[in-house]
């Protein structure tokens, strides 16, 4: 049964002044509250320190936000929070300038975005490896160990769909009969160069080849009506996913393997200021409690509880940590 909330921690004046700050790197955030805690055996870790919690707008990036800010307030830190900046670029760019001090990021936009690298490495690890020296060396910023979860792209199935046709990965979609071999996706995807039609060439099903997948076998639609499309196997069999969605879930589908490695990965990182985290030593093991314990199907559900039962972010992550027993 869900908590009863605690007292919102309002932080609307060292917003306010914040946002003065930041106009420069046009940094605006949706929400500047979280919830008030403390850490189950009273001790503070991050008393004195002052710290900035950023985040991209998105649902996911939000919830990191609100999480990482209402764990490291429990811990003692007096923390702004500027979740839900626009776009990426606003919450990278004032991390950069020095103005924001934690973000969560993915290996994936690291590699491809932010440093425009074309190779694909197929091992977390090492894409995060990678991603951390370059980020390291340039900007010194501290990418900590990833957490357990990858919110890439995928293909899904609806589960009547996945077991009529004996599919749990995109090599079994290969196999199919070509009649079988249906997809929805969105433009974006369809013309990325490490989008849709790459990936029917690395699974040896080309597009618009009558033995591979033919133009007509393919519907271009929203991104959101992708995932009712996919769990009504109407038009298509398979649709363009990401793995952490709360659709996933909430629509009972079931993600196909990528065995032949063509997606990169995209690990959720926390990255840390490294002038911040030579100050605060103690951010690490703190932010490496939150990381060990988030996965694919944990971040299906937290995302689903805020995009389908309409719960705050604040909440959520509040409800979240109480459940873990990491904040009191």
């Amino acid at each position: 049964m869900r908590t009863a909330p605690a007292r919102l921690v309002t932080t609307i004046s060292v917003f306010l002044a914040a946002i003065s700050l930041l106009a420069g790197c046009g940094l605006v955030s949706s929400s500047g509250t979280f919830h008030e805690a403390r850490l189950p055996d009273g001790q503070r870790p991050l008393d004195g320190a002052e710290l900035v919690v950023t985040s991209k707008s998105f649902t996911e990036g939000v919830l990191l936000g609100k999480i990482t800010a209402t764990y490291l307030a429990a811990a003692g830190a007096r923390v702004t929070d500027l979740t839900g900046a626009p776009g990426s670029a606003s919450s990278r760019q004032a991390q950069l300038n020095g103005d924001a001090d934690i973000l969560w990021e993915y290996t994936g936009t690291g590699w491809v975005n932010y440093h425009n690298q074309t190779e694909t490495i197929s091992d977390p690890q090492e894409l995060w490896q990678r991603v951390h020296e370059i980020e390291k060396r340039d900007y010194d910023l501290e990418w900590l160990p990833p957490a357990n979860f990858n919110d890439t792209y995928a293909f899904g199935a609806s589960t009547p769909a996945a077991e009529r046709l004996r599919v749990k990965s995109l090599s079994d979609v290969a196999a199919l009969p070509v009649r079988d071999r249906t997809f929805c996706v969105d433009d974006e995807f369809f013309s990325r160069s490490d989008g849709f039609i790459p990936m029917l060439q690395k699974y040896g099903i080309p597009y618009n080849d009558p033995n591979g997948v033919p133009a007509g076998n393919v519907t271009r639609m929203d991104a959101g009506v992708v995932y009712t499309a996919t769990a009504k196997s109407a038009p298509c069999n398979f649709g363009m996913i990401y793995t952490t969605d709360g659709r996933v879930k909430n629509l009972n589908l079931v993600v196909l393997e990528d065995d032949k490695k063509f997606f990169l990965p995209y690990s959720g990182t926390a990255v840390v200021r490294g002038e911040i985290i030579d100050r605060y030593p103690e951010l690490a093991p703190l932010l490496a409690t939150i990381s060990g314990l988030l996965t694919d199907d944990l971040m299906q559900e937290l995302n689903g509880r805020v995009d389908i039962d309409g719960e705050d972010p604040s909440d959520v992550a509040y409800d979240w940590l109480k459940s873990e027993n990491l904040i009191d």
